[in-house]
């Protein structure tokens, strides 16, 4: 890996997929019947398509590219419940309920997890561990404290103290017990043995664009369309993409908005069997730290320090930020790795589990795990297995895709559909532009083409790679990420690499590309 970009990598690359061996598989190549269509080859839909194959269905997963290179392939990998402060906010809202049945379905998810492992006799770095949040700001106390308070009502095995193990200023620390963090792709390849195993089918590169419901079709089946032009026919369909690629009438653009976080791999000066727990800072900025085995010797996860999706300063200060936090904390000397996520925030934190929408009983989501996706997506599994078996679980109203609360969904709706058109409106103003020849290689900028904005983004051989910055989701104008050369949508979220190609939806068509010889450059 190519390093010196001020003591990183100079460029991102995941540590979880860099010391994985992925299986590959074909394209689709003609039309074909399945009973139940998964779209997403992450752990929802790996994760998904295992439990239904273990039911006898016929299940087909569709991955656009290639397997796990998703959030799944860029996660911290913590196995665990606490998600952040959550229990006493669900408590306030919903009631003591929804808040034990939200715990009980995540900690189910973790014993799935560790039973898998271990009837599998799995190598996949699985260890127990505790979760644990800290603060030391007057407002993370208080915080930290009501949070205790819920996990007493809702009876979590758990521990208020005033310490962590490494030297940040600590006032208080919430311990929750029995968690645990593993290689994730370690864990999901023998999964995908056991899915093939069932007669389970996965259809690598190939992107599912629309589906064509029972009534366009005809008959009572669904048509999974695909861009190369072929279909696959099924009773059922599960989006499981991170930003569902179908969403029919549930406007989930509207309910949802994203965050990117930042990691870094870091080699620490010393012996780290004092951190016995998986970390997570509630003060500003975030801060995350779990330990990894890399190449035999213990590494540091750092993690933290999000912002929404195209907005805030430059991507490489937030990963320099992490890299002085590891030298200050933790005298780290080196930087293997960095990488970066995307994270969906639903309007009251809990994430979307059911029906598309109403009126689109046989199509299903998964989405909105916030940055909690290993339990998460496992939950996710479990209650779209029962919806496909036509079960009634609690779980299914707790994390319904129609629930709506005034507060703090209403709050939510319109604080963050607010920002949207401030930055619809920002981009469209933006005048700011640069000439061509200014752009150095490996940097990018705004340039204007027949009077027109375009990003330009010049690669290490010199080229100029031109495309028109107008999102193709909503129109939104992109803003260029230094950090993993994409253009980012300040709106929606959507991601194109340098080239215009979709990296993230919820665009499904890629950026205009354009020409520098159009015209004259300005």
């Amino acid at each position: 890996m190519e390093k010196n970009y001020e003591g990183l990598p100079q460029y991102p690359e995941s540590y979880w997929l860099d010391s994985t061996n992925r299986p590959s598989f074909h394209p689709l190549k003609e039309n074909k019947h399945f009973d139940i269509v998964i779209v997403g080859g992450g752990i929802a839909g790996i994760t998904t398509g295992y439990l239904l194959s273990q039911e006898g269905l016929k299940v087909a997963i569709l991955e656009a590219t290639q397997i796990f290179n998703g959030t799944t392939g860029h996660t911290t990998a913590k196995v665990t419940a606490q998600h952040n402060l959550l229990y006493d906010e669900l408590i306030e809202h919903f009631g003591e309920g929804f808040a034990k049945t939200y715990y009980e379905s995540n900690m189910n998810a973790v014993g799935f997890i560790r039973n898998f492992i271990e009837s599998h006799q799995l190598q996949c770095d699985f260890q127990e561990k505790d979760a644990v949040l800290y603060g030391a700001e007057a407002k993370s106390v208080r915080k930290l404290e009501k949070e205790y308070a819920a996990y007493q009502k809702l009876g979590i095995p758990s521990e208020l103290t005033d310490t962590v193990p490494f030297g940040v200023r600590v006032e208080k620390a919430l311990v929750m017990k029995n968690q645990a963090q593993f290689h994730p792709l370690q864990y999901l390849g023998k999964m995908v043995d056991e899915f093939l195993a069932n007669g389970g089918e996965i259809f690598e590169g190939t992107v599912a664009t629309s589906i064509m419901t029972e009534s366009q079709t005809g008959e009572d089946r669904l048509h999974v369309e695909t861009q190369d032009g072929h279909f696959v026919s099924c009773h059922k369909v599960m989006a499981c993409t991170h930003f569902p690629f179908y969403e029919g009438e549930g406007y989930y653009f509207m309910r949802m908005h994203p965050e990117r976080s930042y990691i870094v791999a870091a080699k620490p000066n010393g012996n780290m069997d004092h951190l016995t727990g998986m970390y997570l800072s509630v003060d500003s900025p975030s801060r995350s730290v779990r330990t990894v085995t890399i190449n035999g010797e213990t590494h540091l996860l750092l993690a933290g320090d999000g912002h929404k999706t195209g907005q805030g300063e430059p991507e490489m200060k937030h990963y320099e930020a992490l890299k002085k936090f590891g030298e200050d904390v933790f005298q780290v000397t080196s930087f293997p790795y960095r990488w970066s996520a995307q994270d969906l925030y639903t309007q009251d934190n809990v994430p979307y589990i059911g029906p598309v929408s109403a009126n689109e009983t046989n199509i299903f989501v998964a989405t909105g795990f916030r940055k909690w996706g290993m339990s998460s997506s496992t939950v996710a599994a479990h209650i779209l297995r029962d919806y496909a078996l036509e079960k009634d679980t609690p779980e299914m109203e707790v994390y319904s895709t129609e629930r709506f609360h005034a507060d703090p969904s209403l709050k939510h709706f319109f604080k963050e559909n607010l920002n949207v058109a401030k930055h619809f409106l920002k981009g469209k103003l933006d005048q700011r532009h640069q000439a061509p020849d200014k752009i150095q290689r490996g940097e990018a900028g705004i340039i204007h083409i027949n009077g027109s904005r375009a990003g330009a983004y010049r690669d290490e051989k010199g080229t100029l790679h031109c495309v028109d910055t107008t999102c193709t989701h909503m129109g939104c104008e992109v803003e260029w990420n230094g950090g993993e050369r994409t253009w980012d949508c300040p709106c929606h979220g959507s991601r194109f690499t340098f080239d215009g190609d979709v990296v993230e939806g919820p665009a499904k068509k890629g950026l205009r590309k354009v020409s520098p010889e159009e015209e004259t450059l300005s």
